[in-house]
């Protein structure tokens, strides 16, 4: 006697296999879409890449969850180290150090510190290295009248002595104007800014007519009351305002300034008719 053979049961949820790898594979592609829409083109390199690295190990979700997270997963699935190690991290900002002062014209302060001991013992002058250069700062005390732009005859052997010495180097000299805060309107200068550049074109006259000082070594700024050194709520704080600068510029200031007029060339002579 045949015996009966039962009927197979048809498997009706097959459909699930295919409908899972569809979702899987949709999830995947949005997520490649989203990361190339990031500006991070190094986010999106990784996210392709590591796509490519699940599909072949099995390890999509596991990987596209890292970098949802902003992880980079090994293939195994167990790491969890940050994304991108090739990229450093932010640096963090740094303290603002102090300017350094110049080294290249520290002989000629000394050099200005002993022709002019008396004149700073008394305060008509002033003496300092900055990151600009070598700054000998002329008190208007000793070198003008109070809203005048004449240099005192008295003062000149002052100016003699330090042309002397600024003779010797290389380096271009500008000629800072400055003031105090106390505004000036009279027949002659309107404001502080005239005063302060007119105070600094009168010593480069001198420099240039009567101390020899080459004119293309030479320039003029003026400031007015905008680069004090003193308060300017004393009396004796704006005394110290009020002053010219002149600045030997330092090697790494002249870097920053225009570059000096070339040599013109010389007249050839015409052949005689």
């Amino acid at each position: 006697m045949k015996r009966k053979h039962t009927a197979h049961h048809e498997n009706h949820e097959r459909w699930l296999v295919s409908y899972a790898d569809f979702i899987t594979l949709l999830f995947a592609f949005f997520v490649v879409m989203f990361a190339t829409a990031q500006k991070d083109k190094t986010k999106a390199k990784l996210v392709a890449e590591s796509v490519r690295e699940a599909l072949q190990h099995g390890q999509l979700s596991t990987t596209i969850t890292g970098i949802i997270r902003q992880m980079k997963v090994t293939p195994d699935g167990k790491g969890d180290s940050r994304v991108n190690p090739d990229v450093p991290p932010p640096a963090r900002p740094q303290a603002k150090l102090p300017p350094v002062p110049s080294k290249d014209l520290e002989k000629t302060l000394a050099t200005l510190h002993e022709l002019l001991k008396k004149e700073l013992a008394e305060g008509k002058v002033a003496l300092k290295l900055d990151q600009r250069g070598l700054v000998v700062s002329m008190r208007e005390v000793t070198f003008f009248a109070s809203g005048d732009d004449a240099v005192n005859p008295a003062s000149l052997p002052i100016v003699q002595k330090i042309a002397q010495v600024i003779g010797t180097v290389p380096n271009p000299v500008r000629l800072e104007g400055h003031t105090d805060s106390v505004p000036i309107h009279n027949s002659r200068f309107r404001s502080n800014w005239e005063l302060s550049a007119a105070r600094s074109i009168a010593l480069l006259e001198i420099l240039r007519g009567q101390c020899g000082v080459p004119a293309d070594k030479l320039s003029v700024a003026g400031f007015a009351e905008n680069a004090p050194v003193d308060t300017n709520d004393t009396p004796e704080g704006r005394s110290h305002n009020r002053r010219v600068d002149l600045v030997v510029l330092s090697a790494e200031a002249v870097r920053g300034e225009p570059p000096p007029k070339p040599a013109e060339p010389l007249a050839q002579a015409k052949p005689p008719n």
